[in-house]
């Protein structure tokens, strides 16, 4: 059965779809079949793997609604282990249809068992809020990565996310736990990154993970391209940056894949 993981801050512009994109991108390259679920309404994880929304006749709306199934909705990649759940723009107003469906802050959850046995792992790229469609995010996952950007500021708000998070254990899921803090957009060069980093380490200490996500430019084009950054520049810092995430999060969860692949440095 594969584990399912968030990417998940209500705080816009850390860098979720990036790492969601590029996180699944990096697992399915060395074949841990993977699928990426896209629920934030902009759509841009579906983009960002080269397909055109404005095409896409299932989506994860109708899934979230209930005119369709999930199994409906898979569309395959450029890469071999890669699938993606799209999203549509129609995803905005899902949030209002689902507040008379019964049980909804579980309708994601429940659309995932039915396919789960088929991936090793589960990506969820969520919105920039912590509304109905992060809350059935947080109740279909096994764990969550939360992107921390290397700015000022980069911990404000963090504690309405952890509030959320105890709230979905409390009610919902109590067996989500947070996989791993991930600092992104890392400078080496300023004195800002260093000081965020040790911040976020001295808050959240060891669930911090050791690879860091560093400003690239190739990683920003990667998007325009409709590719993940190991396709469009395989050999450039934010593709290797990603892949250590990878290795570490397969290290991590190495009792549920003892015959499986393992990244190498």
């Amino acid at each position: 059965m594969g584990k399912v993981i968030s990417i998940a801050n209500q705080k816009g512009g850390v860098g979720k779809t990036t790492t969601a994109i590029n996180l699944a991108a990096s697992l399915a390259a060395v074949e841990h079949p993977t699928l990426i679920i896209d629920i934030d309404p902009q759509s841009n994880t579906t983009s960002g793997l080269g397909i055109d929304s404005k095409t896409v006749s299932n989506s994860v709306y109708e899934v979230m609604i209930g005119s369709a199934d999930i199994d409906d909705t898979i569309r395959q990649t450029e890469l071999d282990f890669l699938d993606l759940v799209p999203a549509h723009i129609n995803l905005v107003g899902a949030e209002i249809e689902m507040i008379d469906r019964e049980e909804r802050e579980r309708i994601l959850k429940k659309a995932i068992e039915s396919i789960r046995d088929k991936y090793d792992f589960v990506i969820i790229d969520c919105p920039p809020s912590l509304g109905l469609l992060t809350i059935n995010a947080l109740t279909a996952s096994d764990s969550i990565v939360i992107p921390v950007q290397c700015e000022y500021f980069a911990l404000e708000g963090l504690g309405q996310l952890l509030n959320t998070i105890k709230i979905v254990r409390q009610h919902l899921n109590p067996e989500l736990d947070i996989e791993g803090v991930l600092l992104t957009m890392y400078d080496t060069r300023t004195r800002l990154s260093n000081q965020v980093a040790d911040e976020v380490k001295r808050y959240f200490d060891d669930r911090v993970f050791k690879a860091v996500i560093a400003r690239n430019i190739r990683l920003a084009e990667a998007p325009s391209f409709g590719k993940p950054a190991l396709l469009y520049d395989s050999t450039s810092v934010g593709a290797k940056n990603y892949l250590a995430l990878a290795r570490e999060i397969i290290k991590r969860n190495k009792k549920l894949f003892k015959n499986s692949p393992v990244l190498t440095d």
